[in-house]
């Protein structure tokens, strides 16, 4: 299974009951991220391993990067994660809604 979803791929199954993590970093979780996510940062993600779902879950960053080392790392704890390609730059990029945090 691949590690990966594209953003056309992702935008197609968005509206469908999916959980979303948001792996960025506080500040940049508040500046904008993608309705539904919750963030939990890829630094403080080993000891939040517990508020993963165990069902299939999709992994977000900026851009792909972090995103990517997420679901590697919770693949190898047997989570069944998938990292969003692109990332929220390229969910902006498609004219898709974000929520700021005031």
């Amino acid at each position: 299974m691949s590690l990966e979803i594209s953003i056309d791929e992702f935008e197609t199954i968005y509206g469908e009951e999916i959980e979303l993590i948001d792996v960025r970093e506080r500040w940049e979780y508040a500046a904008g991220h993608v309705p539904g996510a919750i963030n939990i940062p890829l630094s403080e993600l080993a000891n939040h391993l517990d508020a993963i779902p165990s069902s299939r879950h999709y992994v977000i960053c900026a851009s792909g990067g972090r995103s990517l080392h997420a679901v590697e790392a919770l693949r190898s704890a047997s989570y069944d994660s998938i990292s969003v390609a692109g990332g929220t730059l390229a969910w902006v990029d498609r004219g898709n809604e974000i929520v700021v945090e005031e």
